[in-house]
């Protein structure tokens, strides 16, 4: 398995937690303003939960996990949880450089700003995590099979 496809794997699962979290968020408040709705009203459809979703889904999965298989070994920690947290956290600071230079101020709801920031942040680092951890594992499988092979004859 190339890098891009464990870290496209890794994205899915890291994906799929952050999802719980904001359809936890959504059901039972919203406390905060929604990833969702955030990237719904970005792309100019506002209250169209079902777009903003599916590019929740697309930028966690693809977007962001192909690039973490790419530059994961570039990164500065060793361990595969921090070198997903510090990925996360990059990515975070350009969410929010990019929601603040060509977003619209109405993006964050209401006066939720600094607790919509602050869940963004939480929830990047939670994806981070998962994501390094799902990817650094995916990679220790991959070690251990292949030390395995090394030591079959071939019949």
């Amino acid at each position: 398995m190339s890098r891009v496809q464990k870290g496209v794997v890794a994205g899915f699962a890291a994906t799929v937690v952050v999802s719980i979290l904001e359809a936890i968020n959504m059901m039972a408040g919203p406390w905060v303003t929604p990833y969702p709705d955030m990237l719904a009203f970005m792309m100019g459809m506002e209250g169209n939960h079902v777009v903003g979703w599916i590019a929740h889904v697309v930028t966690g999965t693809v977007v962001l996990g192909a690039l973490y298989g790419i530059v994961c070994p570039r990164l500065p920690t060793d361990l595969p949880a921090t070198k997903g947290i510090a990925f996360a956290v990059g990515a975070f600071c350009v969410l929010i450089v990019g929601l603040l230079m060509f977003g619209d101020p109405g993006v964050f709801s209401g006066g939720t700003l600094g607790i919509t920031i602050a869940w963004l942040l939480v929830s990047n680092v939670i994806f981070g995590f998962v994501m390094g951890s799902v990817y650094g594992n995916l990679v220790e499988r991959e070690k251990r099979a292949a030390k395995l092979m090394d030591g079959v004859p071939a019949h």
